[in-house]
């Protein structure tokens, strides 16, 4: 990933008080390994290409962490019970990817970022989080052009599972919502 592509990323999200809040109440649950992701950054990013003013509503802000010592899902409820305490307007969504591959049928995860990488495509494969400094930083396992470049290109794991990623698509309506998306078919 270029330097100036995430410089690119990180100024979207600073320029928002929202992002930077929710990332501030995660930080402040001092998981492992943790990241905010999905739609939490790609809609942001296509957004602010597309000029749009107003934010496209999220269904739900993605919080991933790894941590295979607490991978039982009350931890996340947990978590998540937390996150609404600090802010019950947003609908937070917490999951350790430890397990998550069971529900996915892939291979164990060894880490937030290799989990991201088993996403079904590569323009929801971007994470955002602060350092243990304060500092934010971007995590993407397949990189950010496709984000960028407004591609929407299958993973490997969407290319094993077309059905899925085709239908992911259509169910997100994200060719209607930022028409200057162009689908990149394998």
């Amino acid at each position: 990933m270029s330097q100036h592509s995430k410089t690119q990323i990180i100024g979207y999200l600073e320029a928002s008080p929202f992002h930077m809040e929710a990332l501030q109440f995660v930080d402040n649950l001092n998981l492992e390994d943790w990241a905010i992701g999905a739609g939490f950054v790609r809609n942001l990013v296509w957004d602010n290409l597309h000029g749009y003013s107003k934010p496209t509503p999220l269904n739900d802000i993605d919080v991933l962490y790894f941590n295979k010592n607490n991978m039982a899902p009350v931890h996340d409820k947990k978590f998540q019970d937390q996150l609404a305490l600090s802010n019950p307007t947003f609908n937070w969504s917490v999951r350790n990817q430890a397990r998550m591959h069971y529900r996915n049928n892939d291979k164990p995860y060894t880490s937030t970022i290799n989990a991201m990488s088993f996403w079904l495509e590569t323009p929801t494969c971007i994470g955002a989080r602060l350092t243990k400094s304060g500092i934010l930083e971007i995590i993407a396992p397949h990189g950010v052009d496709d984000l960028l470049n407004l591609s929407i290109k299958p993973t490997h794991s969407g290319k094993r599972k077309m059905h899925q990623y085709y239908e992911r698509i259509n169910s997100k309506r994200w060719l209607e919502t930022w028409p200057n998306l162009r689908m990149v078919h394998p």
